[in-house]
């Protein structure tokens, strides 16, 4: 057997293993900044991952403000800029936090509030950011369907003083592709 048979042979059963085993594939998350004119560059990638404490989020991303910025899941499948106002804003078209229960709040990451509150990410001096975060309240198939975005600011995961954390404008976006059906 050559070496590239080999090799798609054992990719083969390490997927297939994973899939037999109950541990689903991880999911990769490209990300783009967003303007009011649309979807631009990419910022790199985010990769999902299954953990049996939730949903493991690693970032590979760069070219972005250093700092911490407010992370969260948003309810549509969508990074195009939408109208509001009589004015184009970026991503708006993800509309707003996801929040199946109706909690009417943002919150922690592991509280009471929205589930698509994420924890924040952290982008070093260079502009890259690489750190993983835990989703707990989230599995893997909660966020097919969705949009990641990335806010300008940080996020102290309160609607005091500022309504949604205060992250600020939206940033960078990225679709959780869809649930096999």
């Amino acid at each position: 057997m050559t070496l590239t048979r080999t090799l798609m042979a054992s990719a083969l059963i390490l997927t297939s293993t994973a899939t037999f085993a109950g541990k689903p594939a991880d999911i990769v998350v490209e990300m783009h900044q967003v303007t009011d004119a649309g979807i631009a560059d990419s910022v790199g990638s985010i990769t999902l991952s299954h953990n049996r404490y939730g949903t493991v989020i690693t970032p590979n991303l760069k070219n972005l403000t250093p700092g911490q910025h407010g992370f969260h899941m948003h309810t549509n499948p969508s990074c195009e800029a939408a109208e509001k106002d009589s004015k184009m804003v970026p991503g708006l078209a993800a509309g707003g936090h996801f929040d199946p229960k109706n909690s009417g709040k943002h919150g922690s990451p592991w509280g009471d509030g929205h589930l698509g509150d994420l924890p924040v990410l952290f982008v070093d001096a260079d502009g890259s950011s690489t750190n993983p975060v835990l989703a707990p309240r989230l599995k893997l198939n909660d966020m097919r369907d969705h949009s990641l975005m990335m806010h300008v600011g940080g996020d102290n995961h309160h609607d005091h003083p500022t309504a949604l954390g205060g992250g600020g404008a939206r940033m960078a976006c990225g679709v959780v592709g869809a649930a096999a059906k």
